[in-house]
């Protein structure tokens, strides 16, 4: 038997997620199957492109729960360590600067199931978490990307 995959998360990023599979369940699912049975009153399903379009979101709708009902299962709540507050780890904001002259950046480190970077949320398996995690305040780490190395001097970590 093989063992499941633990999906790190915030408390707020598993919310979110219940939310989702909530509104996927509840609502999305139901307009799906409206959609089917209108396009089925069209007639001839073998060139039906309405019908066709609805069995895929359908398919999409059905795989996208599956797999937040698996996450969420297998959802691994990341605790907040208040004692050790200059280490970079998962849950933490980390803001570092690219060296010579680079600017600030800040990151939230987070489990892959809630990273969005459009948000400031990297996933800890990203080049950049995997090399800062575990570094302090002060540190200069060289970040390994696929675009090349880069130099950062950590400046802060909340």
């Amino acid at each position: 038997m093989s063992m499941e995959k633990e999906y790190p998360m915030t408390k707020a990023g598993k919310e979110k997620l219940e939310q989702e599979l909530e509104y996927l369940k509840t609502v999305k699912r139901k307009e799906v199957v409206e959609r089917i049975q209108i396009a089925r009153s069209f007639g001839d399903l073998s060139e039906n492109s309405e019908y066709d379009a609805a069995k895929d979101e359908q398919a999409f709708v059905e795989s996208r729960i599956q797999m937040l009902e698996n996450m969420i299962r297998n959802a691994k709540i990341i605790e907040e360590d208040l004692e050790t507050t200059d280490i970079v780890s998962l849950g933490r904001t980390v803001t570092f600067v690219e060296l010579p002259d680079g600017e600030e950046e800040s990151y939230t480190i987070v489990g892959s199931a809630e990273a969005d970077p459009f948000e400031g949320k990297i996933s800890n398996d990203s080049p950049i978490a995997k090399s800062l995690i575990g570094r302090r305040v002060g540190e200069e780490v060289t970040v390994h990307t696929p675009g090349g190395d880069m130099v950062v001097k950590i400046v802060a970590v909340k």
